[in-house]
């Protein structure tokens, strides 16, 4: 019987024991992200992966209330498994729907699980142009959307009993059989007259009408000066005044005693803008004038200048494979993709110096140079695919999934340039490769294939990216850094750079279809899309391939560039 009592107990023991032992295997980790969004009257703008947000342009007649998604496209992250990617999102769950018709005033929320939850927002963005225009308007209107007030401004001596509509829309133009179904009543026409007190019209667009609310106030001024940016060799000017009445700016730099007109100025009703030349690093005095008013002056002080680094091309170095744009790492500013491509051997260099300098080539450099080296961007086949000729701001950030670079694009600098110069030569080749990425015969969005020539490309851009929105890798690994934030993983097509991205203030590009057999010096302006945003970081990047990152182009397309320089004094108009 003892024998029988002790042998339970150890039963007892043992099944206990056996309870506490914790299951240390670990859950796959398979982060679920949304790759793509398809359906009518938008856009993607961007799929923030880091805030697990997508955010949809709205085309400007597209209803809001009812916005159509067609499909949503899923991909996953996947770590700790063997399970391949499509079997796992086979497997996942989504909390809600998100395929369907939409009202996205408000955002989409849904949460998407497969061992973890991911909750992931769609957002909407809708630009509409609205106006409300008078006889004699002083500045802009302010329209207030949310609430349906439209509000203009005259100078003190206009009679509110007598006021003339000159302009009303405040819905988009909705075409349905190319007939516009957006009416007011009343008409325009019909609604001048006295605005002594609010005016009602009712707005019908999309099948709905909404009553909007019109006013006509005195304003304190009849001219104000509403922006002066200065930049280094240009300051932009706005001002509101009278419609109708001569409107402009004058100026002087500090210290001076002759106030000088802005001859270039450009009068849209109430509102006007203009811009003045300038000299880097000076004070200047401005105000704007109506008729005989003028407002008060400000002083703004003009940034200074700044070229880029190594514009010149002439530090290098070869410490192991690799050619590098730079003598030390400490002093590096532009980058290449060499360090990915050598990994097999230094042969497959695809940008080099360029010049009996280095001893790298000895080919005839550009006319009137002062320097000795140029940069030779050479596409080649590297291995197993193509890698373009290149060569960027920023610096190479490492290999994934075995053959997969991941470049960091960007330098700090926070003036505003206005065009970007550069000696150039292009030798293009009909494309021998087609890379992933494709779509149909082609990188997606394009209709390329094996034979058409390629394209040469050189773009710069400004803006205030971060390495916490734009550094992440395909795998969700942080590469980019303060220096230079912008990551492109060649795995993954979304971190591509976008020219249209929110956090582009600057952008301009040129493309080469055709051989540039001549060593030719090009200016590249760089459109703003406003000017009184100041950056963070500068991108500039050449290619011998335009679709390198898709491993798309020519195994004989060689660009050449050397001595690039930052103009400050092109002026041209902005988006």
């Amino acid at each position: 019987m003892k024998r029988t009592i002790n042998r339970l107990l150890l039963l007892v023991a043992a099944f206990a024991a056996t309870a506490c032992i914790e299951n240390d295997i670990p859950y796959p980790l398979v982060q679920l992200n949304i790759a793509g969004i398809e359906g009518k009257g938008f856009t993607v703008e961007r799929i923030d992966v880091a805030q697990r947000t997508a955010t949809l342009r709205l085309e400007e007649a597209t209803d809001i209330r009812n916005v159509r998604i067609t499909a949503v496209n899923y991909d996953a992250a996947v770590q700790n498994t063997s399970l391949d990617k499509e079997t796992l999102l086979g497997q996942m769950s989504v909390s809600r729907e998100p395929t369907g018709t939409w009202d996205l005033r408000t955002p989409l929320v849904f949460t998407l699980s497969l061992y973890q939850d991911y909750e992931w927002t769609i957002v909407a963005e809708q630009t509409i142009e609205r106006r409300f225009g008078v006889a004699g308007q002083v500045g802009a209107a302010e329209i207030d959307p949310v609430n349906r007030i439209a509000t203009a401004y005259v100078a003190k001596e206009a009679d509110l009993t007598r006021i003339e509509v000159t302009d009303l829309r405040l819905e988009p133009e909705v075409t349905v059989d190319g007939r516009n179904t957006t009416s007011y009543s009343p008409s325009a026409e019909r609604l001048s007259g006295d605005f002594t007190t609010v005016r009602f019209v009712d707005v019908t667009c999309h099948g709905r009408t909404e009553r909007w609310m019109l006013y006509v106030r005195y304003s304190d001024r009849s001219v104000t000066l509403e922006g002066a940016d200065a930049w280094s060799r240009v300051i932009w000017l706005r001002g509101s005044g009278i419609e109708g009445s001569t409107m402009g700016f004058r100026y002087r730099e500090k210290g001076t005693a002759e106030w000088q007109e802005a001859s270039d100025v450009t009068i849209t009703g109430g509102s006007f803008r203009g811009h003045i030349a300038a000299e880097p690093e000076k004070t200047y005095e401005i105000k704007a004038f109506c008729g005989d008013e003028e407002s008060d002056p400000v002083e703004r002080t003009t940034e200074g200048e700044r070229q880029l680094p190594n514009g010149g091309m002439e530090e290098w170095s070869q410490p192991k494979s690799p050619w590098l744009p730079f003598l030390d790492d400490a002093d590096a500013f532009w980058g290449t993709g060499n360090n990915g491509a050598t990994t097999l051997g230094a042969k497959y260099n695809v940008t080099t110096p360029y010049g009996s300098e280095y001893g790298a080539g000895d080919g005839p450099l550009r006319p009137g140079t002062a320097g000795r080296t140029a940069a030779q961007l050479a596409s080649r086949y590297v291995a197993v695919k193509l890698a373009a000729g290149n060569l960027f701001t920023g610096q190479f950030a490492g290999i994934r999934g075995g053959t997969h670079g991941v470049v960091n694009f960007g330098r700090p600098f926070v003036l505003r340039p206005t065009a970007l110069r550069v000696w150039m030569k292009y030798d293009h080749g009909t494309i021998t490769d087609l890379g992933s990425g494709t779509s149909g015969s082609g990188p997606v969005g394009t209709d390329l294939k094996v034979g058409d020539p390629d394209i040469g490309a050189i773009y710069v851009a400004l803006g205030t990216w971060t390495k916490e929105e734009y550094g992440y890798a395909k795998d969700r690994e942080l590469l980019g850094t303060d220096q230079s934030p912008v990551s492109i993983d060649t795995r993954d097509a979304s971190t591509f750079f976008d020219p249209a991205g929110k956090d582009v203030i600057g952008y301009g590009e040129r493309l080469f279809t055709e051989s540039v057999g001549d060593w030719t010096q090009i200016t590249v302006p760089i459109v703003y899309r406003a000017t009184d945003r100041r950056p963070t970081h500068i991108i500039v990047v050449c290619s011998a391939s335009r679709y390198g990152d898709y491993f798309t182009g020519s195994r004989q397309s060689v660009m050449w560039v050397d001595d690039f320089e930052l103009l400050y004094d092109w002026v041209q108009d902005f988006e």
